[in-house]
């Protein structure tokens, strides 16, 4: 059986990584609709039957297809903090719903057979789906796990988050992107983060020596899993504790801004400059300065390390239509219900993308000509639309000229969006043509 740390490793991994890593399944796992929680009934019954059980963590609960249960069930499986909404009333969207949109047809890439969007959906697993235009939601559906009073992981959609936060941050003068990060972290002066600066991880263009090769028994990752972990640590452990202490242990390979590379500690270490700078930890501020003023639905949570500390990189888990909220006030450059609440640089910052040659190197296939600013990724396409995005199918795709906001909650057996996004991304294009075309 693997040890605790290796399978909450393999948790860490599915929450945050863009690699190519499938949890346990075969090369054909079953198709959405046999995979659908409800009809598999995990966690039925009083108690569940044993076959029917997903606890943790000797389960292995983030395996296809229980995976597909556990997206919508974080917190009843790891420690969590809130992410308040406050005490007041919510911001009602409204709804001008277009029943016109589960028949538009696109093409995949690298296929000559169309499909519609109702097709889409079943294909990548969605959970939940929903497409705001002109400030109104057109499109809202509810799918396996999920209805209209669940929470959702948002994996490293997380990440994007983080960033605006800091670039909030930058914006109203409180952190500089120049600094280097040593000057407000002095914990890591002597790590590989210490000499990058601020933007070049908010950027993820800092050279670091870490392995995430779950080939080899001592990749990076393994000891970064050890620290995180909220479980508790085998007797015999005498490693770092906490996403903090562990960030202090990384070190540097090759020269910091020269090239994108996605490792999901930058997004911790942001989490820390941000916290340092503001006196908060980031559910907290992500509650002061998004989900309240928002006028969100429902809290969300994040999940935390053994010390409390919220995972900056993977551990949000929220409702759809919040997630919207974020979309929209991205979409109209920090302005939502009248109220401006925060720059537009922000956005414009974010929206312009990041250094296309440095992101090149990566070799994101399905992504061509894209690059990665303040932990969100931009497609340079001709809306200019940029995302948050996550494994195993989750975005926030915002598409400016098309006034369009789509979000989306998924499943999907593989946690790699390459597998994915020859059907996503034009689906995304269709749709938004397709109501550019009824304004």
């Amino acid at each position: 059986m693997p040890s605790l740390i290796r399978i909450y490793a393999l948790v860490l991994l599915t929450l945050t990584s863009t690699g190519a890593f499938a949890s346990n399944q075969t090369n054909a796992p079953l198709n959405a609709e046999a995979s659908d929680p409800n009809a598999l009934q995990w966690m039925t019954g009083f108690p569940p039957p044993p076959d029917k059980l997903i606890t943790q963590p000797q389960s292995n609960y983030f395996s296809f297809p229980k995976l597909r249960w556990t997206v919508c069930h974080i917190r009843e499986l790891l420690p969590t903090t809130q992410v308040s909404r406050g005490i007041g009333a919510p911001n009602a969207l409204p709804y001008a719903t277009d029943t016109g949109i589960d028949k538009i047809t696109f093409t995949p890439m690298g296929s000559d057979t169309p499909m519609t969007w109702q097709e889409s959906l079943a294909a990548n697993y969605t959970d939940g789906l929903l497409i705001l235009h002109n400030g109104r939601i057109v499109y809202e559906h509810y799918n396996g796990c999920l209805n209209e009073t669940g929470k959702h992981a948002a994996m490293s959609m997380t990440k994007s988050l983080t960033g605006l936060l800091a670039e909030i941050l930058v914006a109203e003068g409180e952190l500089d992107g120049q600094a280097k990060v040593a000057s407000i972290i002095p914990e890591l002066a002597n790590s590989a983060f210490g000499s990058a600066t601020v933007r070049q991880v908010m950027d993820m263009t800092t050279a670091l020596d870490y392995s995430e090769n779950y080939a080899d028994p001592n990749a990076d990752i393994w000891q970064y899993s050890a620290a995180a972990s909220p479980l508790p640590k085998p007797a015999d452990y005498s490693g770092p504790d906490g996403y903090f202490e562990y960030l202090q242990t990384v070190e540097q390979n090759g020269e910091h801004g020269v090239a994108f590379g996605y490792r999901t500690i930058n997004s911790d270490a942001l989490g820390w400059i941000i916290s340092r700078v503001s006196g908060q930890n980031v559910a907290h501020l992500l509650s002061e300065r998004l989900w309240q003023p928002t006028g969100t639905e429902q809290d969300a949570y994040m999940t935390v390390d053994s010390k409390g500390t919220p995972f900056a990189g993977g551990g949000l888990s929220a409702g759809l239509r919040d997630l919207g909220r974020v979309g929209l006030v991205m979409l109209d450059k920090g302005h939502f219900n009248g109220r401006q609440l925060f720059s537009e640089a922000v956005a414009d910052t974010i929206q312009a993308g990041g250094d296309k040659e440095a992101f090149a190197k990566a070799g994101y296939t399905t992504l061509p000509g894209g690059s990665y600013r303040s932990m969100w990724w931009n497609f340079h396409n001709s809306h200019g639309a940029y995302a948050a995005r996550g494994v195993h199918g989750q975005t926030i795709y915002i598409d400016p000229t098309a006034n369009m906001v789509l979000v989306r909650f998924a499943s999907y057996p593989t946690a790699s969006n390459s597998q994915i996004d020859p059907t996503s991304l034009p689906a995304y294009q269709a749709v938004a043509e397709y109501l550019m075309n009824k304004d």
